[in-house]
């Protein structure tokens, strides 16, 4: 391990990982306040000093003023060992056990470093509480041509209105093309946060965000099976 001037650490432009908002502020206060933990968890780096392990820590360290940062070279890795480690370095492996964690940690210092805490832990295996989803602004509204990427189904389009069948088959194929248009649920939840009653009202009645599940049930969003009714009936 050793300690080399911030800005020759290389981000890695393919680490799949982020954290956002609330999460990397908290990443940010808790390098200010224990720096001493990247000398426990150094960020690792190939021999070009791209990041292979700690993306966002070095990201968090920027943010906190950081002008160094403790780093191990991992110089002897192949290409393939190399994208192997960002994803096993991202990957949680087991479960925590909120019965210590609620009886023998501060809660507080948990939410702050980082720990999402379940509002409610229910002993029973099966409930029917349904909690609906708060969506509060959380950053700026995103723009509206991000929240869906329809560049796979634009090209479907084209290859279909430049083939020489009949116009019905081509507005099936059209209507089948729909399926490739893929809906980024993060950015359309920031989105409906920042929206008028109107717009939020057809964002629900298209169900990108569910706030009413009866209603949802109701418009065939969500199905109700005999198995999870007769369990209500139990529960009751």
């Amino acid at each position: 391990m050793k300690r080399v001037p911030i800005s020759q650490v290389i981000p890695n432009p393919t680490n799949p990982r982020i954290i956002k908002d609330d999460k990397f502020k908290k990443l940010v206060k808790s390098i200010e306040e224990f720096p001493q933990m990247l000398e426990l968890r150094p960020i690792v780096v190939d021999s070009n000093m791209v990041v292979l392990g700690g993306n966002m820590r070095l990201k968090a360290c920027i943010a906190a003023g950081l002008k160094e940062v403790p780093i191990i070279v991992a110089d002897q890795l192949t290409d393939e060992q190399k994208g192997e480690f960002i994803i096993k370095d991202n990957v949680g492996f087991g479960e925590w056990d909120w019965d210590v964690l609620a009886n023998e940690w501060d809660v507080d210092k948990l939410t702050d470093w980082g720990l999402d805490i379940p509002i409610e832990q229910d002993d029973e295996t099966y409930t029917t509480k349904v909690v609906s989803p708060i969506y509060q602004q959380t950053g700026e509204k995103p723009k509206t041509e991000s929240l869906c990427l329809l560049g796979r189904y634009y090209a479907l389009v084209d290859k279909i209105e430049a083939s020489n069948i009949e116009e019905a088959k081509k507005l099936f194929l059209k209507l089948a093309a729909t399926r490739h248009i893929k809906f980024d649920y993060r950015q359309i939840a920031e989105y409906y946060a920042h929206e008028e009653a109107e717009m939020q009202e057809l964002m629900e009645e298209s169900a990108l965000v569910i706030i009413d599940y009866d209603k949802a049930i109701e418009l065939g969003f969500v199905e109700l099976f005999d198995t999870f009714e007769t369990l209500t009936q139990l529960d009751e």
